[in-house]
């Protein structure tokens, strides 16, 4: 798939500022090739970690930035100021829904449990038929080299059809992502009827 054709990008990553200094390079590096690209990035509105510095990325290359965020998080002041739209919700669920709803494709950055908790659900809704869009895994470093691992138990135990590992594609790094693109196999909301194996 040409990544024309994508104007509304997702992508879940980490709060955190004490990561590798690599994860918050690459994350200028995202947020550079969003602007550069004219997307619009669709996050979790943080302002902290590897997502503040993807969306001061972003809005320093020339896109825009919607962040979707929880009330109680907003409360907390944990929400980005300076953001194109903010959308504040009820709940984490309706966050998850909406991040989805208002992107075309999906990106998972490094990030801890919340992100590989995103990247689950999201793959989790593929299978179903749910949703058809590409999601790509960024593994930076290595950093789903772990869930990706289990993932491929998961269909050699027949909990997963081979067919099911066209829902994701791996890049390795930035650079690698037009690449990754070009990977994404086209998904149909037939494919609910083989979900159970």
């Amino acid at each position: 798939m040409e990544h024309e054709e994508l104007k509304r990008i997702c992508v879940f990553c980490g709060s955190s500022s004490q990561t590798d200094p690599l994860f918050t390079e690459e994350a200028q590096e995202l947020g550079k090739w969003l602007g550069h690209h004219q997307k619009q990035l669709v996050y979790g509105a943080g302002n902290v970690g590897l997502m503040g510095v993807l969306a001061d990325a972003t809005l320093a290359h020339g896109g825009t930035v919607e962040g979707i965020i929880p009330q109680f998080m907003v409360d907390a002041g944990w929400h980005h100021e300076g953001l194109t739209r903010l959308i504040v919700t009820q709940d984490m669920h309706e966050r998850k829904r909406l991040m989805s709803e208002h992107s075309e494709a999906i990106i998972a950055f490094p990030g801890g449990i919340g992100t590989a908790e995103e990247l689950l659900e999201v793959l989790t809704w593929k299978q179903l038929g749910l949703i058809t869009k590409p999601i790509i895994i960024l593994n930076i470093n290595g950093h789903f080299d772990a869930l990706l691992q289990w993932l491929d138990l998961l269909i050699q135990g027949r909990f997963m059809r081979e067919l099911h590992r066209d829902m994701w594609v791996v890049a390795k790094s930035v650079a690698e992502l037009e690449d990754a693109f070009l990977k994404c196999q086209p998904w149909d909301k037939g494919v609910r009827k083989i979900a159970a194996i």
